[in-house]
């Protein structure tokens, strides 16, 4: 039968990154220098994925990093990828969120979005959504392998949903320039929505 392999990967460093602040679809920054340096060396020290098509989110973050692992590619943007809205969190750290009420019933699982944000339920279908087209389109174009430039937080909330293993989010996590490799088997997916995680990057 049939498979189709697709290398979700985060994008590189950005100063949010290393500041950490909340920062998601609604601001658009560039990686950092330091994220960039990373990402050559990673480059040269990692054997990526070879891949046929490269998606990313539309965010610049996303894009820069696409060109830099997977130069003379032009990257397909699907908007469904994009990063997490954080809504009034949006630009600053857990420190300066620590007085708000808000903050601490998000964190802790009482409220389902940060006031102004989106609600995780439907940043969940939205990625979803995302990886459909991905998915379809390959199958449309007869793409046996793909690398997907992401979000730190989307790769999470997208594994935790629909992979296997079964992980908690949390248990998803990687540092910027690293993912997991997944193959998608078109019967277990559409039939189950399921994706199999089979390596690391």
């Amino acid at each position: 039968m049939k498979t189709y392999k697709i290398h979700l990967i985060r994008h590189g460093m950005t100063d949010a990154n290393i500041n950490g602040v909340y920062v998601g679809k609604k601001t658009d920054i560039p990686l950092c220098p330091e994220g960039v340096r990373e990402l050559r060396d990673l480059r040269n020290d990692i054997d990526y994925p070879e891949v046929q098509a490269v998606y990313t989110s539309p965010l610049l973050r996303c894009k820069q990093t696409a060109n830099i692992l997977y130069e003379g590619f032009q990257p397909i943007v699907i908007d469904d990828m994009a990063e997490y809205d954080f809504g009034d969190f949006e630009g600053k750290t857990a420190t300066e969120l620590e007085i708000n009420p808000a903050y601490t019933e998000w964190t802790s699982g009482k409220i389902s979005c940060p006031p102004g944000g989106e609600d995780s339920t439907d940043f969940v279908k939205r990625i979803a959504l995302g990886l459909n087209k991905i998915v379809r389109d390959m199958m449309d174009k007869e793409i046996n392998s793909s690398a997907v430039i992401m979000h730190g937080g989307a790769i999470m909330m997208l594994l935790s949903s629909c992979a296997v293993p079964r992980k908690h989010s949390a248990e998803w996590t990687r540092d910027n320039g690293r993912g997991y490799s997944v193959m998608i088997t078109p019967s277990l997916y559409h039939s189950r929505g399921i994706i199999e995680v089979y390596d690391y990057i």
